[in-house]
């Protein structure tokens, strides 16, 4: 007789690929829209921030599985908060965090957008804007950032969003990068 095999969602992982924590995986839970940044893409974007990553304050706007945050925290960023909706998801983040034994991570459950209209305890160098896909989230998020001083001077924006959507972005921003992988448009924009 066979066994009748579970109905629990099956859980993935991410890998670190570059750092101290290089080569380490760590467990994503198997939630609907969340799609892990891939290793191809994360590879480009880390090249394109290679000077630009260590000691930097970093927010992971959209955390989902901690990919972008987590490699930032690996290649010695000062600091990473992460934003992320889901409660189990968010719980996870901490574990991997405590996993990973740093305590330079924030893991923030709710809704980006709402803790994105108050204004910035404390502005960030360096943030990951990568929301959950055909949610029209990126343009508010950045006109949020830029608004409520979340925003460094110079600080470097790292926006992930779909190829067939044509977001605006704040006046300020001028465009470092840009790169199109399947149906995702990567830019990497600075604050003038």
């Amino acid at each position: 007789m066979r066994k009748q095999q579970s109905k629990k969602p099956v859980s993935g992982h991410i890998r670190l690929i570059s750092g101290r924590f290089r080569g380490r995986k760590l467990p994503v839970k198997n939630v609907e829209g969340l799609r892990p940044t891939t290793d191809r893409v994360k590879e480009t974007v880390f090249n394109w921030l290679m000077q630009d990553v260590r000691d930097a304050k970093v927010l992971d706007c959209f955390a989902g599985s901690g990919s972008l945050g987590f490699e930032a925290l690996s290649r010695f960023a000062h600091s990473a908060t992460f934003f992320e909706f889901d409660k189990q998801v968010a719980q996870q983040l901490q574990h991997n965090a405590d996993t990973l034994k740093v305590d330079n991570a924030r893991v923030e459950q709710g809704d980006t957008l709402i803790k994105l209209a108050t204004p910035a305890a404390q502005p960030f160098e360096l943030v990951f804007v990568d929301p959950p896909f055909r949610r029209d989230m990126v343009q508010s998020c950045c006109a949020l950032l830029e608004a409520n001083q979340w925003l460094s001077e110079n600080a470097l924006i790292y926006v992930e969003f779909e190829r067939e959507s044509t977001p605006t972005f704040p006046e300020n921003w001028a465009i470092l990068k840009e790169k199109q992988a399947g149906q995702v448009c990567c830019r990497l924009y600075q604050r003038t």
